[in-house]
């Protein structure tokens, strides 16, 4: 390839961090160089809470149309927040490895979810972690918050110098604050036994044009996807499908394969923590296909045990 792979991405820290590494890894394999394109998206924009304001899917609608209009060859999303349904002319390329799934706990004074005192005040701005962190400690304050994640640690007492810290603790997804190098103000990674991450949690999403036939570009993407990673991410995604439900909804997923076995697990919360089901399902390791099945087939045993009495699941 002679010019440049031109890379969307939106402007935050972690999205430059993120995208730079994509970038250079993708760049290796198709013998190329790269340029970054920054695209402000409407999450980038809009305030008030994600699920106001759309759902995590506000980050990603800019992106695409960047690449679908050529101004991008390729986009990195968090694919956390990527939405279930595909984008027409568009295709999901690669899945990276994966980062942690866990969820972090970044409090004051070193203390844990257990050890933080009754009537903290504790900011997350996900459903989902907010329903699992009423359930696991229902004598805390959970806070609405929003910005980026060094705004979100700045919120901790005693955490950044000279920040508000005017809450006891924020929790934030490990992968992200490893990648930054942030990993310091982690005092806890929560159990998944405890919190199940959000579908797609620690993994990326690069997106590309179904037409793209750059020489060399898409057997780079090809050599780059990681095949656990993909079928991990195809199968907790598949359940927030199945079960109609956005990126933003009290819903946790994690697969991972084990041996021969692609093991699912996931849990449907109400808002207020106070009613939780979870359930899990195993299937042989197949294709992508297969996986998708098995997240079907867990939905389907979520809703028929009552999940959409317990959380808004239509978008």
């Amino acid at each position: 390839m002679m010019t440049p792979i031109r890379i969307g991405t939106r402007g935050s820290a972690l999205a430059m961090t993120q995208t730079t590494s994509v970038a250079e890894r993708v760049g290796d394999l198709a013998e190329s160089s790269y340029e970054l394109v920054r695209v402000r998206t409407e999450g980038d924009v809009l305030k008030g809470s994600l699920s106001q304001i759309g759902g995590t899917g506000v980050f990603v609608a800019a992106l695409r149309e960047a690449v679908l209009q050529e101004r991008c060859d390729l986009a990195v999303h968090s694919l956390k927040d990527l939405p279930t349904l595909p984008a027409p002319g568009l295709t999901l390329a690669a899945v990276p490895e994966r980062e942690d799934v866990r969820d972090a706990l970044c409090a004051r004074d070193g203390l844990t979810l257990a050890t933080l005192p009754d009537g903290a005040r504790v900011g997350t701005g996900s459903p989902r972690r907010a329903a699992q962190l009423r359930a696991a400690r229902p004598g805390i304050e959970v806070v609405d918050i929003r910005g980026n994640v060094d705004t979100r640690l700045g919120r901790v007492a005693g955490l950044v110098s000279g920040a508000p810290g005017d809450l006891d603790a924020v929790v934030l997804a490990a992968a992200g604050l490893r990648r930054l190098g942030r990993e310091k103000a982690i005092t806890e990674l929560v159990d998944p036994a405890v919190m199940l991450p959000a579908p797609g949690q620690g993994a990326l999403a690069v997106e590309c044009r179904e037409s793209e036939s750059a020489p060399g570009l898409r057997e780079a993407l090809t050599s780059y996807d990681h095949g656990s990673t993909r079928l991990a991410v195809t199968a907790e995604r598949a359940v927030l499908w199945r079960l109609e439900a956005g990126c933003s909804a009290p819903i946790g997923a994690l697969a991972r394969v084990q041996g021969d076995e692609l093991a699912l697990e996931a849990v449907v919360c109400s808002l207020d923590g106070r009613s939780i089901l979870r359930l899990n399902r195993t299937a042989p390791v197949g294709d992508a296909d297969a996986a998708s099945q098995l997240g079907h087939d867990l939905a389907d045993e979520l809703l028929a045990a009552g999940a959409a009495g317990i959380a808004p699941l239509t978008t």
